[in-house]
């Protein structure tokens, strides 16, 4: 329990840096779904190194397997939800992107306890 609280502040700043970004991007011209992947970079580095020295502090991480694993799944995910809430529901993009960033979280903590983040055997 202690370890997905650690979870969800990192991916408070995740969301914030991700939203900033996104907010950022769209002022300056670029189209909402590449704003979006770019956005998803940003907060997705920012939080394996938060990952790294507090949430799963003392496990060995993979840089790599956190991107395979979280980084493709946000990035599909935050695209797909936000065709779907942006393009077709009309919904402006910075409470679509909250709105998959929240359908997509639990997933993310499951990929990187398991796998990305997971105890060594003895």
């Amino acid at each position: 329990m202690v370890r997905w609280a650690k979870f969800n502040a990192v991916g408070a700043i995740g969301v914030a840096v991700q939203l900033g970004s996104l907010a950022l991007l769209i002022q300056l011209g670029v189209h909402y779904l590449l704003a979006t992947a770019l956005a998803v970079e940003a907060a997705l580095l920012q939080n394996y190194y938060w990952h790294t020295r507090w949430t799963w502090k003392g496990r060995e991480g993979s840089l790599w397997r956190f991107h395979l694993a979280n980084g493709l799944l946000s990035l599909i995910s935050n695209l797909v939800w936000m065709r779907m809430f942006t393009g077709w529901l009309g919904i402006p993009p910075l409470p679509a992107n909250l709105m998959a960033i929240a359908l997509t979280s639990t997933a993310n903590f499951l990929l990187g306890d398991r796998w990305v983040f997971a105890r060594k055997s003895a």
